[in-house]
Parts: structure tokens; sequence; C-alpha cells
């Protein structure tokens, strides 16, 4: 039984609607709670740009707004927030507002590595006491664009859930020639130094 690997308390919340990072987390046996956290998102990104801040500091500072909103009503919880940036050539990417947006997204894309940046950070009793990123480096292949039609046809609107426009764990894969990193931090939160770090701390049983 999972409960029997995890401690009750303290609780632990995962400050995000994602449905990705709450399948991970699920799948490694954590019990959890998710809420969304409200904060403005385009704001922090614009203000880190502004300061010339890379992408790094830009998804840890949004990992942890997020992380810092919930826990600042449950300061009792262990509170996980998380964030991914896709840098590609240095220029960032965000979610696509509609598919025309994801077709013109994976065309700039098209043939070229990128990073998707991904910052997580665990708050509790009103400070932070955790914090790692990642760097997952993804290559798209050559794709044709018959091919590119078909795929957005099949996935709809759930690639607009992605900073890439595509889900790994589905069709998205097949837009790839080469992968690297660990597969739960492409998908938006990197579970090996997470669990670690929830042993270390006594949630999880060593």
């Amino acid at each position: 039984m999972a409960d029997a690997l995890q401690r009750m308390d303290p609780p632990i919340i995962l400050a995000s609607a994602s449905s990705a990072r709450q399948a991970v987390m699920a799948a490694a046996g954590l019990i959890f709670t998710a809420q969304a956290a409200a904060v403005d998102e385009a704001a922090i990104k614009e203000s880190t740009k502004a300061e010339g801040l890379p992408a790094g500091d830009a998804a840890m500072l949004l990992a942890e707004a997020k992380a810092r909103r919930i826990a600042g009503r449950k300061p009792e919880a262990l509170v996980i927030g998380a964030d991914q940036i896709l840098v590609c050539e240095g220029r960032w990417f965000d979610k696509p507002p509609d598919l025309a947006a994801a077709r013109t997204q994976l065309l700039a894309l098209r043939g070229r590595p990128h990073e998707l940046v991904t910052a997580v950070a665990c708050w509790r009793n009103g400070q932070r006491i955790w914090q790692h990123l990642a760097r997952p480096r993804l290559t798209m292949r050559e794709f044709s664009e018959p091919f590119l039609d078909a795929y957005l046809a099949a996935e709809g609107e759930t690639v607009l859930g992605s900073v890439g426009a595509y889900r790994l764990e589905g069709l998205g894969v097949q837009l790839f020639s080469a992968i690297e990193g660990e597969h739960s931090a492409i998908l938006g939160l990197p579970m090996v130094p997470l669990l670690g770090f929830l042993r270390g701390h006594g949630v999880l049983l060593g």
C-alpha cells in the first residue's frame, strides 16, 4: 500500500492543476492533493526578461510563487510548486493559445534541439525548504508538413496544454529524433530528485 511508504504528516499539496504532473506523482505512489495557484505568470516572465535573467531563474521564480501562494494558506503542509519554460536558440516559448499557433511553434522547433527548463520548489512553514532545476534536452526531427497536419488533427487541443505543443506520453514522441533527460522532468516534474528530497525529509521511507 502506498500509505505504508509515506507519512501522512505533513500532508503534501501539489500547487498545480497540471494533469501530467498529477499523473507522475500518482504513478510514483505519492498521496497528495492538488490546488491550482493563481499567479501572474506573464508578469513574472516579463520582469525576469527585462532584468536579463536566464530562463532557469524565471522557471524557479514561477515555481516558488506557486508554492508560496498555496503555502500561505496551508503552512503546515509540504507544498510543491513547479514550472517549465521551453528554450530554443535563446527564444522562450509559452503554451500556444490555439492550433494555428501550435503549428507555427512546431515548425519553429522542427529540426532543432530545445531545452525544457523545469523547476520545482518545496515550501513549508513559510519558507522554501528545497529546490531543483532540471534541463531535459530534446531534438525534433525534420518532419514533413503533411505529418504535422496529421499529428495536430489526431491530437487536437490536447497540445495546447504543453509549452512544446506535444505530449511525449502520446503521439508527440513521434516528433523527435533524440531525447535526453528524465521522462517525468520532460512531463513537468523531476521525480527522481523530488523523491530523494522527500526521503531525506522523512516524508517517505528510506
